[in-house]
């Protein structure tokens, strides 16, 4: 049966175990079918051994502008977490419906399914985009290749709303994001012979030291943004592990880490400060024994922060959509900045909190669903206009 609200489309989408380590394919068949079933074209973005896809579609004339509503259909795992309902059936309860990606973002992707129907009867002067992605939870690894096939094969839009969820609050600027690994090669030694060894455990810790004083650096510097609630690009060691035992001087250490830069910041500038004391500090240790060695490597491609600027036409839609509402910054990452980086204008604006994403008992109020069904009504009456 097709569903005929946001809610009931919320309740099939979540259904769908997209965790992002299974396929998403059987998710996009659905929203396919769903489309067709209202003439309305969609293409696939595939992955490379075709297990995962992004989709595109289209609703109203093939003409520039218009509006892109854009969302990720993967959700992250509920491995140990302590559910106290079904994560992959949704249930209503208080005013909230539980499931993995209720708000996170199937919600959003929900509210714009459901008006399809509503949105092929108007006779819509732009076209209203739908952009859905793979593997954002885990890098955003699907929306730089749906973004370049949106950009080379079809008309622009003007405005791309990514629909994470901001309490329907319009959110201009995000950070930035990184992951990346470091590995020191030390030389093994009795811990008695400390002169006869290098401790990777030693060297690393000194490394994570730095990690911790390029934000002292940063802060003292002014190299802030005060519209964030961390006003500074952040760094991070997540994990960390080395060595054998307690009386050897560890041969291996390695650390996982992140940096979260701001916008105007990019990665490169705050990476660089690393590995200037990184290299200084191999240079050294290197001249005392050629086996050491410092590697870094991204665990990830880095994910572009969003600038607050040139979006004065995705401010005025929110506006006119919502009303006038003071934009918000965030300090956690998504495709919003891949797509700016692409050239298209791009604002986060969706149902539910993100308090509630990634946790046991995820949930979106009814109240936040049905403000992006709103959202998505009043759309498509600003297109008709």
């Amino acid at each position: 049966m097709t569903p005929h609200n946001a809610a009931d489309m919320l309740a099939k989408l979540v259904g769908f175990d997209t965790v992002s380590r299974h396929s998403n394919l059987a998710l996009i068949e659905f929203i396919e079918a769903h489309l067709a079933e209202y003439g309305v074209e969609s293409w696939r973005v595939e992955n490379d051994d075709g297990s995962k896809s992004n989709l595109i579609a289209r609703i109203g004339p093939a003409v520039e502008g218009g509006v892109a509503l854009s969302g990720h259909t993967d959700v992250v795992p509920v491995d140990g977490q302590p559910w106290t309902t079904d994560p992959f059936t949704l249930t209503a309860h208080d005013d909230k419906l539980y499931g993995r990606g209720s708000c996170d973002m199937k919600g959003f992707i929900a509210c714009a399914l459901a008006q399809v129907p509503h949105w092929v009867e108007q006779k819509l002067k732009k076209p209203i985009w739908l952009a859905f992605s793979y593997d954002e939870e885990i890098g955003c690894l699907g929306a730089p290749r749906m973004i370049e096939r949106l950009n080379a094969e079809f008309p622009r839009p003007s405005v791309v709303v990514v629909g994470e969820p901001t309490l329907m609050q319009p959110v201009t600027q995000q950070k930035g994001i990184t992951s990346l690994k470091t590995v020191v090669h030390g030389v093994e030694s009795h811990s008695s012979q400390v002169d006869q060894g290098i401790s990777a455990i030693h060297v690393a810790a000194r490394l994570v030291t730095r990690i911790e004083e390029i934000m002292t650096e940063l802060v003292r510097e002014g190299r802030t943004n005060s519209a964030f609630n961390v006003a500074h690009s952040s760094l991070h060691v997540g994990r960390i592990h080395g060595g054998t035992a307690i009386n050897i001087m560890a041969r291996e250490c390695a650390f996982e880490w992140e940096i979260r830069h701001l916008p105007e910041e990019g990665f490169e500038a705050v990476f660089e400060r690393f590995m200037t004391y990184s290299r200084r500090l191999e240079s050294k240790l290197k001249a005392r024994d050629p086996r050491f060695a410092i590697e870094t490597t991204p665990l990830t491609h880095t994910v572009p922060g969003l600038a607050g600027s040139d979006n004065r036409t995705a401010i005025a839609l929110c506006a006119q959509l919502l009303g006038e509402r003071e934009a918000e910054a965030v300090a956690y990452a998504t495709e919003a900045g891949q797509f700016q980086r692409a050239g298209l204008e791009a604002i986060i604006c969706g149902p539910g909190s993100i308090a509630q994403a990634h946790q046991p008992d995820e949930f979106i109020s009814e109240d936040q669903l049905e403000q992006g069904a709103e959202f998505m009504r009043r759309l498509g009456q600003l297109l008709e206009a």
